[in-house]
């Protein structure tokens, strides 16, 4: 060979980046296997390349006095042939490459550079996108098959799979689309990124785009429970007293929410403002229903909660969403009841009437009491 490789793995180290050092050493291996392969099984054989290019193979074997093994030994008077001063339980070595060995030299060379190329770039895009798991992409649709859509993200090949489609979308050769990136893998056609339309974890990134309060730490994420969709349900906090999490989430005239809304093919989504209570956290994970009471206990993990009867229906949502969604959210199991909407009303005139009773006249706590339940009593 000549001097034509070591000036190509120049221009590819270079160019490319991939050092010249690491293409020589793959080169050798795959040299010492082809020697192997093509001209005997020789137990230990090294590859030198000259100056000038050449690639020379040489043989090492042990020097002794009579030979046993003729692929790993060699007699002390073959070896002093070579090299007049070697003595038995040395190591001779002396060069074997064949005739022919050019031309498989040749052909392994450029196998192995273009081989190397394409496994540097491939290492290369891997990590480029690594740091782009769990965020979201813009996509491009390029194919779809059956129910399967071939996407590209920045040349990267990626296929949304059934499962992590939203029933909504109705995917064409050329739309874009924005998905959340699950996992990057590297495969032997180059990288493949894992991406969903229907992980919670769109729904966070969507709203990190649209609402810059989150990237500047004053607006905090709590928590996520998404039926993809359909209905998802988001618990945010601020860090600043002044600041409304969930109006700021909303946006001017509802316009960040609805830009993610869009997004999601018209996905509802319910803002909750998220609170270390668990008895208001959980009360405000039922919205859009009302709540009269709640009673919590913290050994279950479980609250039992009590709303209006003419909310019931809204609480438990269509096919049992809202109370699901509301329990995801917040970790606590939530059982539901009702009480008829009069007996609100009632209840809360015959304490307002007890009070003006009372007026301002100061009693003994015994007094108070039993005033009270003469008022109650009387109402019913």
């Amino acid at each position: 060979m000549s001097a034509e490789l070591f000036n190509l793995l120049d221009e590819i180290e270079e160019e490319k980046g991939i050092s010249k050092d690491v293409v020589l050493d793959a080169l050798e291996s795959a040299l010492i296997s082809a020697y192997k392969k093509n001209f005997g099984a020789v137990e230990d054989i090294n590859v030198k390349f000259s100056d000038d290019g050449d690639i020379r193979i040489f043989a090492r074997k042990e020097v002794v006095e009579e030979v046993e093994d003729r692929e790993t030994q060699i007699s002390l008077e073959d070896a002093q042939k070579i090299k007049g001063d070697y003595k038995a339980g040395d190591v001779a070595e002396f060069e074997v490459t064949p005739d022919s060995f050019g031309r498989i030299a040749a052909q392994t060379a450029r196998q192995v550079v273009f081989q190397r190329i394409r496994e540097a770039e491939r290492e290369k895009m891997v990590d480029e996108y690594s740091d782009r798991e769990n965020s979201i992409a813009s996509a491009i649709v390029r194919k779809i098959e059956r129910r399967n859509v071939m996407l590209e993200i920045d040349g990267a090949e990626s296929v949304l799979m059934p499962n992590e489609q939203v029933k909504h979308d109705n995917y064409r050769v050329g739309e874009r689309y924005k998905v959340f990136v699950v996992e990057v893998a590297d495969s032997i056609k180059g990288v493949h990124l894992v991406v969903s339309r229907s992980h919670p974890g769109l729904v966070r990134c969507l709203f990190e785009l649209e609402v810059p309060e989150i990237a500047q730490g004053i607006i905090e994420f709590k928590g996520i429970s998404r039926e993809a969709g359909s209905r998802s349900k988001i618990a945010v906090a601020s860090t600043m007293d002044n600041v409304d999490p969930v109006g700021t989430c909303i946006g001017p005239k509802g316009m960040r929410v609805q830009n993610v809304i869009d997004e999601l093919r018209g996905e509802k989504i319910d803002i909750i403002r998220y609170s270390d209570d668990p008895a208001e956290y959980v009360s405000n994970a039922l919205s859009p229903a009302d709540v009269v009471s709640i009673e919590v206990f913290p050994e279950n993990k479980m609250c039992k909660v009590v709303v209006p009867e003419s909310q019931l229906s809204l609480a438990i949502g269509k096919e049992g969403q809202n109370v699901r969604l509301a329990a995801r959210l917040t970790g606590w199991k939530i059982d539901l009841s009702s009480i008829p909407d009069n007996e609100i009303k009632k209840g809360d005139k015959t304490l307002e009437a007890a009070f003006e009773q009372l007026g301002n006249e100061l009693l003994t706590e015994e007094d108070m009491e039993n005033e009270v339940s003469e008022i109650l009593n009387d109402s019913y």
